[in-house]
C-alpha cells in the first residue's frame, strides 16, 4: 500500500525492461511493514544529467539505484564518492541526506564477491578474467582486487577503458598483477561475464567456452534470464556458476542499510522475491 508516508527509491536506468531490484525490494518491504517501494524509472543517458538535480527535488526520496547507462556518469554528479566507487570508477546508488548531498556508492562487486565466497571458493591468491570493464565490470574487478585476486585480466571493447581502471586498480592495489587485451580463459580461477552481452537473443557468447576448464567458477551479471546462454554452456563444461541476480541478493542487505532502512539476509530476500523473466 503506497501512502502519503511513502518513502521513495528511484531505479534509474535504460532500458528498465529487465530491472530485477524492485521484485526483490518491494516484496521485503511489505513483509517488513516498510512504508517505502522502490519505482523503476527509464531516463536516457542524454537526459540523465538534467534529471538527476529535479528527482531530487523530491522531498520523499530517499536516494535511487543506478544502473546501465548511468553507473559512470553518477559519479560526476554526486556530492561525495565513496573510496569504492572511486576506484570503480562508478557507483549503482546513490542516497540523498537530510542536509541535501548527494553520496554515491558501489556495492555491486562487494555482491559478487560474497556470493563467489558464499559458493566456499578462495579468492586470495586467485587469478580472474573480468570481461568487460564499464560500471558493474570495473566494480566486481575492483573488489576482486580487494578480496585478493592477485592476477587479473581486464578486457573490454575499448581500450581506454581497460587502461583506466588498469590505473585505478594498480594505484590502489600496486602488488596485484594486471593484464588487458585478451579474453582467452586459459589458466584463470575465475571468469566473469561483466559485458550485456546476452541480454539479446542471437548475441555471441563473451569470450571461447571450448577454452574454459571445468574447474573455472564462471560468473555472469546480466539478469534478462536465469539460465543465460553464458551459464548454460559454462555449466556444460561443468563449471560452477553464479546467476546474475545472485548479485542482487548478496548486496540489498548492504543497501537497505545505505538506505537507511533495517536490513535483512540474503536467504529472507530469496524467500520473498517475485522474480519474473
Amino acid at each position: 500500500m503506497i501512502s502519503g508516508r511513502t518513502r521513495l527509491i528511484a531505479h534509474l536506468g535504460y532500458p528498465t525492461e529487465t530491472f530485477k531490484s524492485p521484485m526483490i525490494f518491494n516484496p521485503f518491504f511489505e513483509k517488513a511493514g516498510v512504508d517505502a517501494i522502490v519505482v523503476p524509472m527509464a531516463i536516457s543517458a542524454a537526459d540523465f544529467p538534467s534529471f538527476l538535480p529535479e528527482l531530487c527535488k523530491i522531498g520523499n526520496l530517499r536516494g535511487a539505484l543506478v544502473t546501465m547507462p548511468h553507473k559512470k556518469t553518477i559519479i560526476d554528479l554526486a556530492d561525495e564518492v565513496s573510496p569504492t566507487a572511486r576506484v570503480a570508477g562508478a557507483a549503482n546508488a546513490v542516497a540523498l541526506r537530510e542536509d541535501g548531498r548527494l553520496v554515491a556508492d558501489m556495492f555491486d562487486g562487494a555482491g559478487f564477491v560474497r556470493g563467489v565466497r558464499r559458493s566456499g571458493r578462495e579468492l586470495q591468491g586467485a587469478s580472474a578474467l573480468v570481461v568487460g570493464a564499464g560500471g558493474v565490470g570495473s566494480a566486481i574487478a575492483a573488489s576482486l582486487a580487494e578480496a585478493g585476486v592477485d592476477r587479473m585480466a581486464l578486457v573490454d571493447t575499448d581500450p581506454e577503458v581497460t587502461d583506466a581502471l588498469t590505473d585505478r586498480l594498480s594505484n590502489h592495489y600496486p602488488g596485484i598483477e594486471i593484464r588487458t587485451g585478451s579474453a582467452d580463459p586459459v589458466g584463470y580461477d575465475l571468469v566473469v561475464n561483466a559485458t550485456p552481452l546476452g541480454m539479446n537473443e542471437g548475441d555471441p557468447l563473451p569470450i571461447d567456452m571450448a577454452l574454459v576448464s571445468p574447474t573455472t567458477f564462471v560468473g555472469e551479471v546480466v539478469m534478462k534470464s536465469e539460465v543465460t546462454p553464458f551459464v548454460r554452456a559454462a555449466r556444460q563444461r561443468g563449471c560452477e556458476t553464479q546467476i546474475g541476480v545472485d548479485m542482487l541478493y548478496e548486496q540489498i542487505p548492504a543497501l537497505l542499510e545505505f538506505f537507511g532502512f533495517s536490513t535483512t539476509t540474503p536467504e529472507e530476500l530469496r524467500g520473498l522475491a517475485q522474480i519474473e523473466y
